[in-house]
């Protein structure tokens, strides 16, 4: 058959012209998507466009010593809204328009005047229109933080109830740190920045800022459809917690205390430190300075930051070396005259050289009435050959070794060696009874803790744990700095030597009838460098019970200005106190004493938990169990008239559980199983949680939970 080839050629044409013609289609709607309508396109791009946020840890928790809260990170929200959302740009099919803002309006406006309070509803409609005016993407509709209780509340207005892809609204959250407690050892735990990348600011928010802000976790924002939707890339690890030695009572009355003598006295400030005798454990610090007129408050951690000269605690330390070198012995006699001392160009003064001194002391007399030309005598004969010997003595003791403490900006003791340049003929004498020396108040307390401590000198500490989740990651111990100070001896005659400060010598008014307490006061002008000395510095420190010491404290009083400075009249007045207070809090009524309780019942009340402990604690108890049906994994017990009632405790699914009434580990270890962020407040069993049980549960979400 032959070929035709105008049919062939016809059908080549037709395909070519189908070919070109695609090709041109297409070459027209990339022309047209690029240049026609690219604004379009590239706007819902940016609509849709995925962004990388930061989910923020949560930074964990300050305890004190019985697990009460010291700093605690709450969440507060600060409110959003998007004007490129649908409903502001009339692509959603439900909201055509602006004018759906406009239906809203006044609603809208009203709920924020109402529950944030910052601005009345006209100013708000002024503030909105504003930013809807510009177009933002992130307009802060308050700078005002709220709490998750009043977000729930505005979250109820109608216009913010709509999908978050017309409305526009969104939130971020943010930590507040509070102090349950106040004041109380405030400088001590420390502050963080309101800006929070920075961190811990001071005291043991800075020391431990590392461990207790956590790690960030990182999720990703896209937009399906009408509402964005928030992908967790990377959970977030929230930070340790701090178990800290601080005693909340003992820190309460060593305050209450302080306060109530600095006013007394008119003072400019004062410092308190109370520590455990044989552990090392401070259980009380407490700094405070006049902010106003009869006001106190914690500025400035001086407990171990203070660089100034001890006085007369520091013969103690002069006497031991002397003890312990052999160069003097207790009953060693010295003629103190009238309390004035010529010593190489200068005049040793005794505190009371105005009303004829002392005359003859023997040494453990000079340490009662805290004679410094007694002190000086016996260094100078001592020592006045070789200074050297004194102050290698010294350093031996430890007085001028740097302990670095688990709190910042802590100084560091500094004593003067015959080498070095400050180094003055009257050098020796001076620093004997406590000048041309300066010792921040917590070495001194240390020195003291050693006598108290059978000659074992430990580092104060602060901090016991740091904990996630209830469990200990790492543990701080006891520390020690020198395992003897002294000779067995000496040390046994300064202890004598003590206790006859307040039962013979310038400490009598510490003396009280209720517990033994041994101490050394002190007295020092202040001074004002090239100025000279100006103003007072009054000191007792010292251990209680004498006998059997349990805790060793230190306080200090600057600048009294009412009443003639005194360490015993003052600084010894506040140990007093502080001492009968605490030992008060150790007494215990046997239980023979007691008095039935009328009202008690034949069996505990058992909290909700698990149960596997509860049935296990209940069997070491020989409790009897009633179980009213089958138990599964939680129970939830009641006090019966026959033995404690076991009933199944229901958990659904999807809300969130009750855990009111639960002890804290188990109400955590529900939670965190079900995927949320627990914020623990107080000690004791649940008394409150939030959000409340019922409500729809989101993984990620965080719950506070109140103990009490």
């Amino acid at each position: 058959m032959p070929i035709d080839r105008n049919s062939i050629l016809n059908r080549y044409g037709i395909v070519t012209l189908l070919v070109v013609g695609i090709l041109a289609l297409i070459v027209y709607k990339i022309i047209n998507i690029m240049f026609v309508e690219g604004e379009k396109w590239r706007s819902l791009g940016e609509k849709n466009k995925t962004e990388n946020i930061l989910i923020e840890p949560t930074r964990g928790n300050i305890y004190a010593a019985d697990g009460r809260l010291m700093a605690s990170s709450i969440p507060q929200y600060v409110l959003y809204l998007d004007f490129k959302a649908d409903g502001y740009t009339g692509n959603s099919k439900r909201v055509s328009s602006v004018d759906s803002l406009d239906k809203y309006m006044s609603g809208l406006c009203k709920t924020l005047s109402e529950i944030i309070g910052d601005k009345s509803p006209e100013e708000y409609r002024r503030y909105i229109r504003k930013g809807l005016r510009k177009e933002s993407r992130q307009f802060v509709i308050s700078n005002k933080k709220i709490s998750y209780t009043n977000l729930k509340l505005v979250k109820e207005n109608p216009f913010l109830k709509l999908a978050p892809g017309i409305s526009g609204f969104y939130t971020k959250t943010f930590f507040l740190r509070r102090k349950p407690f106040g004041s109380l050892a405030s400088r001590t735990i420390g502050d963080i920045y309101s800006e929070k990348n920075k961190g811990g600011k001071n005291g043991l928010e800075l020391q431990f800022d590392s461990i207790l802000r956590g790690t960030p976790g990182l999720s990703t924002r896209q937009k399906v459809r009408t509402s964005y939707i928030n992908i967790t890339q990377q959970e977030p690890v929230d930070g340790m917690d701090i178990m800290t030695t601080i005693d909340v009572n003992i820190q309460d009355i060593a305050e209450k205390a302080l306060i109530d003598k600095l006013t007394e006295l008119d003072a400019e400030s004062g410092t308190v430190v109370l520590m455990e005798t044989a552990t090392g454990e401070v259980k009380a610090i407490t700094n405070m300075a006049r902010m106003e007129e009869g006001v106190y408050g914690e500025t400035r951690n001086q407990a171990v930051s203070d660089m100034s000269e001890p006085g007369s605690t520091f013969k103690v330390a002069s006497m031991m070396v002397a003890l312990d070198d052999g160069k003097v012995s207790p009953k060693d006699s010295f003629n103190t005259g009238c309390g004035l001392w010529a010593y190489r160009g200068k005049v040793v003064k005794d505190h009371n050289w105005d009303k004829g001194g002392y005359g003859w002391l023997t040494a453990e007399k000079v340490i009662w009435n805290s004679s410094n030309v007694g002190t000086a005598m016996i260094i100078d004969r001592a020592y006045r050959d070789c200074p050297a010997r004194y102050v290698d003595k010294l350093y031996e003791i430890g007085l001028n070794k740097r302990l670095d403490f688990q709190i910042p900006g802590s100084g560091r003791p500094y004593i003067k060696y015959p080498t070095d340049k400050s180094w003055s003929k009257t050098t020796l004498a001076w620093m004997s009874f406590g000048y041309e020396t300066q010792i921040p108040p917590i070495y001194t307390l240390t020195f003291y803790n050693a006598i108290a401590n059978n000659g074992k000198m430990i580092k104060p500490f602060f901090v016991r744990s740091i904990n996630r989740n209830g469990t200990v990651v790492q543990a701080f111990e006891q520390e020690v700095v020198n395992p003897q100070i002294c000779k067995p001896t000496t040390l046994a005659i300064i202890r004598g030597m003590l206790r006859g400060v307040v039962e013979k010598g310038t400490g009598g008014a510490v003396k009280s009838k209720y517990i033994t307490i041994a101490g050394k006061t002190g007295t020092a002008q202040v001074s004002q460098g090239s100025s000279g000395y100006s103003g007072h510095q009054v000191s007792f420190c010292g251990y209680f019970p004498a006998d059997k010491p349990k805790y060793t404290g230190i306080v200090v009083i600057r600048y009294p200005n009412k009443g003639h400075a005194s360490g015993g009249l003052m600084s010894g007045a506040v140990f007093k106190r502080i001492a009968e207070q605490v030992y008060a809090q150790s007494l215990t009524v046997p239980s023979q004493m007691a008095a039935r309780d009328s009202v008690n019942t034949l069996f505990p009340m058992v909290k909700t938990g698990l149960k596997s402990d509860i049935q296990t604690v209940l069997r070491q108890l020989r409790i009897r169990t009633v179980n009213m049906e089958a138990i599964r994994n939680w129970i939830q017990p009641e006090s019966g008239s026959s033995g404690v009632v076991l009933k199944n405790y229901a958990i659904s699914g999807n809300v969130i559980p009750d855990v009111k009434g639960m002890g804290a580990r188990d109400a955590v270890y529900l939670l965190e199983n079900r995927g949320l962020r627990v914020i623990i407040s107080g000690c004791g069993k649940v008394v409150s949680q939030s959000p409340a049980a019922g409500g729809l549960l989101q993984r990620g979400q965080a719950i506070t939970i109140t103990l009490q």
